[in-house]
């Protein structure tokens, strides 16, 4: 690599900035008209007959029953799930949908659309929108908003929310591990840091998890 080339992608780097500035501004102003929303994580995978798909539209249509707004990637399978709960509630049915060359584009059900290039900035506003986190089976991307979401709370750069593992099947393996490896063996984190953690397999009680938190807390975004 030539000195010229070296400077060439500095130099786009510096101009990025102001792309990254469009997005987080855009993403502010539509988010902070939409109201209180809860976060629904999962694979973008998962098919209609699957059961966690249809556990994502029940879960999703009581988070608008109780005065809520649901976030979504705005893709398929369990986002799909999330967006069309939403909808079939009459509620606020938000798509955080970010812009890839083979895929993807906002799913049918999506009524507050908002495109991102950038996944960091979407996941700002996954966080700074959400009044709490449903996380329904998933691969790598999932995980990565979930242990971003317990990273935030952990470190105090947040507030604390409620986090709900739907589906005790798929994640009572890593939550095992959390327990015994992270915490008992290695010490990694706290006993406390547990408390984050709700699984369940039932869309009225991971709904309720929600509910009871913000009977002793204020809904409010973050930062």
């Amino acid at each position: 690599m030539t000195e010229k080339d070296w400077n060439e992608i500095r130099t786009n780097d510096s101009w990025a900035i102001f792309k990254i500035m469009s997005e987080f501004v855009e993403g502010y102003e539509k988010m902070a008209r939409i109201g209180p929303c809860v976060s629904v994580f999962g694979s973008a995978r998962t098919k209609p007959e699957n059961q966690y798909y249809q556990k994502a539209v029940e879960t999703s249509r009581l988070l608008v029953e109780s005065g809520y707004g649901v976030i979504t990637g705005g893709g398929p399978g369990i986002m799909e799930a999330g967006n069309k709960g939403a909808a079939e509630g009459k509620g606020r049915s938000v798509g955080l949908n970010i812009v890839l060359p083979f895929e993807q584009s906002s799913n049918q059900y999506v009524n507050h659309p908002v495109d991102f290039d950038y996944f960091f900035v979407r996941k700002v506003m996954f966080v700074k929108y959400t009044q709490g986190f449903i996380t329904f089976p998933g691969g790598f991307g999932t995980l990565d908003e979930l242990f971003e979401a317990l990273t935030l709370m952990q470190t105090k750069k947040i507030d604390m929310k409620p986090v709900v593992l739907f589906g005790k099947d798929y994640w009572s393996g890593m939550v095992d591990w959390i327990d015994n490896v992270m915490l008992k063996k290695e010490a990694n984190i706290n006993l406390k840091d547990m408390d984050l953690l709700k699984m369940t397999d039932d869309p009225i009680e991971a709904v309720q998890h929600i509910n009871n938190f913000y009977e002793s807390h204020p809904l409010r975004p973050n930062f």
